[in-house]
């Protein structure tokens, strides 16, 4: 199992979750975040004071898959997160060793 992470712009999140829907995947956690990478923040003139904002919008998609279906997830956000401009995100893929799930007690890839 796989555990795929990906911070996106927040205005590319529906279409990456109808996209992950429409591959098969009926689950995933969406948190909102921010942060800062090679954009490292933005200037704002804001009633004619410049200010600055470190920290910048993102969020933050997490999937737990089978490994069969990792690549085609990475795939799928990788197209519709897509803009090309710097911002886009980062996707991350971690090793998960197992899981539980709490009502069931089922384990593995049937607790997904």
């Amino acid at each position: 199992m796989k555990l795929v992470t990906a911070i996106i712009k927040p205005f590319k999140l529906e279409d990456v979750r109808l996209g992950i829907t429409e591959i098969g995947i009926t689950g995933l956690t969406v948190t909102d975040v921010k942060g800062f990478g090679r954009q490292k923040g933005k200037t704002e003139l804001y009633r004619g004071a410049e200010y600055s904002m470190d920290f910048l919008p993102k969020v933050k998609i997490e999937v737990l898959v089978d490994e069969d279906l990792s690549e085609q997830l990475i795939e799928t956000i990788i197209t519709l997160a897509n803009t090309g401009r710097i911002g886009d995100g980062k996707i991350f893929v971690t090793p998960v060793e197992d899981v539980i799930r709490i009502r069931t007690g089922e384990t593995g890839v049937d607790a997904i």
